[in-house]
């Protein structure tokens, strides 16, 4: 580049610019690493700003979201659909310069950040999809999948837990094509943080098994250049360039502060800081020079047009493997996933076979991980409890060379087939998150399992694949204190109800064999929202059903008080049950029959679906008028909306017992139910 302190300085000034005229936001960290981005967007990302789509780009994650201005600025700056205006527009209501950025908002953002951590957590997940595709499509001389995942990160995305679990994944999975760029400025929101951040990060990161490069001058944008151009070399790790800067670069009065983070710097400072960097230009003003440095559109369509064509020569020297690819890039399901799907829930009701729901989550994976290459699988450590594994999904395993190893060399995978089930090790947090990062890269639909309760661990992460609308499925067993002798600690009682609360996450808490396989077809058609299965430890009978396609609506007439011999009695009420306490409600069906009192059972394996439905389909499975209880074991207050009279819940924490004991103690009996529902009936 010609003029790279000219590019940097154009970051500055729309940065400070920026957050000044919305009075809100960080100027320090994109004034502190604009020399980092000339020397990445200059001289080394692969990507095209007129298609900011193309498969074969480099990622480019800012995990630090809070300086979403040097994101912004860079994109406007090399040619994105992202004029001057939206960076006028910065942080206000609809415009495509959000607070942090947002994936599917503004064109060239990856992935949406924020909370601090994820984001360079995506981008292993990014770095890991990259390398299976490309172990799985690339051919001798014909390499279709080949880029970069390039990462900002700071002090705060190294403080939270999260980096640890990813960083070290990272490592152990040697991903050799991630490259992380540390903004080493040693300042946060509260000031120098030597007083609490005293980490040797550059061992700390050896030890994970990265490369690392630096400290570097992170000003001297040919230095970072040199550095990228080193980690890109690497071929059997991931990179961590430590880049040493100055928060608030350029201005006289806030670099080096905690006040350069996240405040406007002022009026009077900004007019220093012009002065300083000798940038006489108006606000938002940009010299044609400028432009005309950061200008990416031509190089972006030289390298796009180059790759067209190397795919276009694999796709005459390979069409079944260039179909297949198009399909899993574009997110579409197999031409047969219909009939998989169909053929999954009618084996499940032949069977009618009596098994917890979490081992009939497996036997649904049978089907559709040998009929869904795309879909990849992992465990936080509990793969034997959660049963994610299948016959088709052996464990990912690398070689001491980072390949992805087939057959010869993996134990766990003698047939030669690709590992796709992941071995994630103790840490949930950074499993959802990974997972987020495999599905926004795209070629692959993750589902990973921990118990329910460790969903907590998680939920931030569930939260944005949900605000992200990402296909994503979180297999949560041992969902109740039905898992007994583990105690309070790890028995799910809130954790149902709060996942509910969470803008589009579909929640299943399936009551057999045939509601889980629905459950899962339903979560693999979920194109923009991520699903979390809720299963059980315990066994669960199969519920006689006559028909099945009303499964995936969410809830459903399960049984009618003609099953226990009441045809003539009027409705007197409606039991709503969900997971294992389905089939309290239909034994207590035949109790109150006993008494002559008529009640329709419905299963309500899905709330958030069935809360989309129609109201006419509402009404037809809870009909005005008539008595309702709802049976379920967790917290009670989100059954009150669907006009319950009662609620057979807990709302204290479980104790340590057998589980049939716990059930007793804590009520979850077809007497109690019975006593529950005439109780409701008398008022």
């Amino acid at each position: 580049m010609a003029n790279q302190a000219l590019m940097a300085n154009a970051i500055r000034a729309l940065a400070m610019d920026a957050v000044q005229l919305a009075n809100s936001g960080h100027p320090g960290a994109p004034m502190g690493m604009a020399d980092m981005a000339v020397a990445l967007w200059g001289d080394h990302l692969r990507h095209n700003p007129v298609n900011p789509q193309w498969f074969d780009r480099d990622r480019f994650v800012l995990s630090n979201g809070h300086a979403s201005m040097l994101i912004y600025s860079v994109l406007h700056l090399t040619g994105y659909d992202l004029p001057i205006q939206e960076l006028k527009n910065f942080r206000q209501l609809h415009s495509k310069t959000a607070g942090h950025p947002e994936a599917g908002i503004t064109p060239g953002v990856e992935t949406t950040t924020g909370p601090l951590g994820q984001g360079i957590t995506n981008a292993v997940g990014f770095a890991l999809a990259e390398k299976l595709l490309a172990a799985e499509f690339n051919r001798d001389g014909h390499s279709i999948v080949d880029h970069h995942t390039y990462v900002f990160l700071g002090d705060g995305c190294l403080m939270e837990g999260i980096s640890h679990e990813a960083c070290a994944l990272a490592g152990a999975w040697k991903l050799s094509k991630l490259v992380a760029l540390y903004d080493d400025n040693g300042i946060s929101i509260d000031g120098p943080v030597k007083p609490w951040f005293i980490d040797n990060t550059a061992e700390r990161f050896k030890a994970y098994g990265w490369n690392v490069i630096g400290p570097v001058d992170g000003h001297d944008a040919p230095e970072v250049s040199k550095a990228i151009a080193e980690a890109k070399a690497q071929n059997d790790k991931p990179t961590l360039v430590i880049c040493k800067t100055q928060i608030g670069k350029g201005s006289p009065n806030r670099a080096n502060t905690a006040k350069a983070h996240g405040e406007p710097l002022g009026a009077d400072e900004i007019g220093l800081t012009r002065s300083a960097l000798n940038w006489q230009h108006a606000p938002f003003e940009l010299p044609t020079a400028v432009y005309d440095e950061w200008d990416a559109k031509k190089a972006g369509a030289k390298t796009e047009a180059a790759w067209n064509d190397k795919f276009a020569a694999y796709a005459k020297a390979f069409p079944d493997l260039a179909a297949e690819f198009t399909r899993r890039m574009k997110g579409e399901l197999p031409k047969n996933f219909h009939q998989t799907a169909f053929d999954a829930v009618v084996a499940a009701h032949t069977k009618a076979e009596t098994v917890a729901s979490r081992k009939a989550s497996q036997i649904a994976l049978e089907a559709f991980t040998a009929a869904l290459p795309e879909l990849l699988g992992g465990s936080a450590d509990l793969t034997g409890s959660n049963l994610t594994n299948t016959k088709s999904t052996p464990a990912l395993r690398f070689g001491s060379q980072g390949e992805v190893l087939r057959g010869e060399g993996n134990e766990r995978n003698p047939d030669g087939l690709l590992g796709r089930h992941i071995n994630y090790g103790v840490r949930e947090f950074g499993m959802a998150a990974i997972m987020n990062g495999v599905a926004l890269h795209g070629g692959y639909i993750p589902y990973g399992g921990t118990f329910l309760t460790f969903s907590d661990y998680s939920r931030n992460a569930i939260r944005m694949a949900a605000l992200m609308k990402q296909r994503v499925v979180h297999v949560f067993t041992h969902d109740s204190i039905g898992l007994g002798e583990d105690g309070p600690t790890h028995q799910s009682i809130e954790h149902a109800a709060s996942l509910r609360l969470i803008p589009n996450l579909d929640v299943w808490r399936p009551a057999d064999t045939a509601e889980t396989a629905v459950a899962w077809a339903v979560a693999l058609q979920n194109a923009n929202k991520p699903t979390a299965l809720l299963l059980s430890r315990q066994n669960l009978p199969y519920s006689p059903k006559g028909d099945l396609s009303d499964i995936s609506k969410g809830a459903y007439v399960l049984a009618e008080p003609e099953r226990v011999g009441l045809k003539s009695k009027k409705t007197a009420a409606v039991i709503i049950a969900t997971g294992s306490e389905v089939q309290l409600a239909l034994k207590a069906q035949e109790l109150l029959a006993a008494k002559k009192i008529a009640v329709r059972v419905v299963s309500m394996p899905s709330t958030t679906t069935f809360d989309r439905q129609d109201v006419a389909y509402k009404k037809s499975v809870l009909p005005k008028g008539i008595t309702r209880v709802a049976v379920e074991m967790g917290v009670t207050d989100g059954w009150w909306k669907y006009g319950a009279s009662a609620v057979v819940g807990i709302d204290t924490y479980g104790e340590s017992a057998p589980a049939g004991v716990l059930f007793k103690h804590f009520g979850f009996t077809a007497e109690n139910v019975a006593a529950t529902v005439e109780a409701a009936l008398k008022r």
